[in-house]
């Protein structure tokens, strides 16, 4: 097989979460700053179709691409490394690949032999890998492997890896792995059996690793280097560490000190060069040397784990960096939020973002810190539930209608205000089925958003199934929130504004899918700045 596309697999080993993802998308940055056209992929071991059905708690959030596909976060980290969009075809997991096997065999597509995970299920798997490579838009495709080596369900993603390799042939293809070197206090000393026995374990499954990137506390001493590389088959220039980082965008430096781009240039066959990193280091010279801080109330459903907003928190440090502010972000948990103790909760904020999310829990919460921070000049963003609560307070509290209520919190409400959408009223169907990906949005003259943007037709993320009722669109507009922004097709309200506030913006789609280190979005920029002026005042 003949292939001008290199591939790369980065495996994990030890214990998850060590950050495949962020060093892939370190890499990755590396290589395209040194001229190369990369793209980065994901496959998921879980046999959900796509992560759009599952509890943020379980697995932080669901990003969405330009073209719709819900997928795993390690997309957002790409993305706001490269600054290029992922797609459909940057995230795939078990469950769609065994989906397709199995449409392909209720077809007949197989001409009556036995299905099996071995060829059947490693073809589907090496299809999909190469889908990106084939493109012609690529030099390089970096594909990272979800969970953990030795785990059951990883091992058909594995056995696909052995036999592209083959497939491959030399200089076309190499594996990285990534383990963990602990170190135990009480010997004082790094260990590095267990990743003796991930290596093993890799290689159990006919997979050799090329390098080996290592995450550790510590610096990892040339003779643990060197032990590392005779045991593990690994050449000692190819033993990378990876030491703990203040801040992930960190790791493309730390990486390039480690030699990591030089080392796979080298076994791909590849020229290598000085990575030009001017503009990665500027921004990181920003968000490393604030010239002032402020603090943003992130009121939301699921704020004890961190990865739930992970979008949300990474476009403030990119707003941060541009308006040279630390933005401490203070997670508020909208179901202990009342009337009673509002002000409490939020008076010292410098603004406050609701938050997106789904169903009943914790909707009143939000409604009365919006009525808070709208009664107290504090700036506000909302995004998607955020903004559906913002309309919902308004119609409560300013427009007097004291049932207005979205459809998705009391289906017989009489002052549906929020509503289902036309199109979503006889979906069954949860996964997949939503209002998802790109759509176009005019803004109106004056508005905050128009001086935001800059254009008049912008295009954002989506996620969701309720919207604005257009029904009541006369009625709150006389009584003084506007809307800004509306999709020129449906005529659905996307941006909802109050002009007699000094900054308070509710928007129905996701801009923090489109911020990234190169372009901070606008409207976060714009908040964060906001905030900063309502701290002076």
């Amino acid at each position: 097989m003949t292939t001008t596309t290199k591939y790369i697999f980065v495996t994990g080993g030890v214990t998850s979460s060590l950050g495949k993802g962020i060093i892939a998308a370190s890499l990755a940055k590396l290589l395209q700053s040194q001229g190369y056209r990369v793209t980065i992929q994901k496959l998921d071991p879980y046999i959900n179709v796509d992560p759009g059905t599952l509890n943020p708690y379980e697995h932080g959030e669901c990003y969405v691409t330009d073209d719709g596909a819900e997928t795993d976060l390690d997309l957002g980290h790409y993305e706001r490394f490269l600054n290029t969009p992922t797609s459909q075809a940057n995230n795939v997991t078990t469950g769609r690949i065994y989906q397709s096997v199995i449409e392909k065999e209720r077809r007949g597509e197989f001409l009556g032999k036995t299905v099996q995970v071995i060829p059947h299920i490693t073809d589907e798997i090496k299809e999909r890998i190469q889908i990106l490579g084939k493109s012609g838009d690529y030099d390089i495709v970096i594909t990272e492997i979800g969970g953990t080596v030795g785990d059951i369900e990883s091992l058909p993603y594995v056995e696909a890896v052995r036999q592209l390799r083959w497939d491959l042939g030399d200089n076309n293809g190499l594996v990285i792995h990534l383990t963990l070197v602990p170190y135990l206090s009480a010997a004082g000393e790094l260990k590095t059996k267990p990743t003796q026995h991930s290596v093993k374990t890799l290689m159990e499954s006919g997979v050799q690793a090329d390098i080996l990137v290592c995450r550790t506390e510590h610096n990892l001493p040339k003779d643990l280097r060197r032990k590392l590389a005779l045991f593990c088959n690994v050449r000692e220039e190819a033993i990378i560490q990876s030491i703990d980082a203040s801040t992930i965008y960190d790791v493309p430096n730390l990486m390039l000190e480690e030699g990591l781009d030089k080392v796979v240039l080298k076994k791909l066959n590849l020229n290598s060069s000085v990575p030009d990193l001017t503009r990665w280091n500027e921004f990181l010279q920003r968000h490393k040397n604030p010239t002032t801080e402020i603090t943003i109330g992130l009121i939301g459903k699921y704020v004890e784990l961190q990865d739930s907003y992970k979008s949300i928190l990474e476009a403030f440090i990119h707003a941060g960096a541009e308006n040279e502010v630390k933005v401490n972000v203070e997670p508020i948990h909208s179901e202990y939020i009342n009337a009673d103790n509002a002000k409490l909760k939020l008076a010292h904020l410098n603004g406050v973002l609701v938050a997106p999310g789904f169903g009943e829990r914790g909707i009143e919460g939000k409604i009365d810190a919006v009525r808070y921070v709208r009664e107290n000049n504090i700036p506000f963003l909302g995004i998607c539930l955020g903004m559906q609560m913002a309309v919902i307070e308004f119609s409560r509290n300013v427009l007097g209608i004291a049932d207005a209520n979205s459809t998705e919190m009391d289906s017989n409400t009489p002052n549906p205000v929020i509503s289902i959408m036309e199109e979503q009223k006889n979906i069954t169907d949860m996964g997949g089925t939503m209002r998802l990906g790109s759509w176009e949005c005019t803004l109106t003259e004056n508005s905050i958003a128009k001086k935001v943007y800059g254009s008049e037709i912008i295009e954002e993320r989506h996620r969701h199934r309720y919207e604005f009722n257009s029904d009541f669109r006369k009625q709150i507009e006389a009584a003084g929130m506007v809307a800004t922004g509306v999709n020129p097709k449906t005529n659905l309200v996307e941006i909802v504004e109050v002009p007699t506030h000094p900054w308070f913006v509710g928007v129905q789609y996701h801009p923090e899918y489109k911020s990234t280190v190169k372009n901070p979005h606008p409207l976060f920029v714009a908040f964060v700045k906001a905030a900063l002026e309502n701290k002076k005042k």
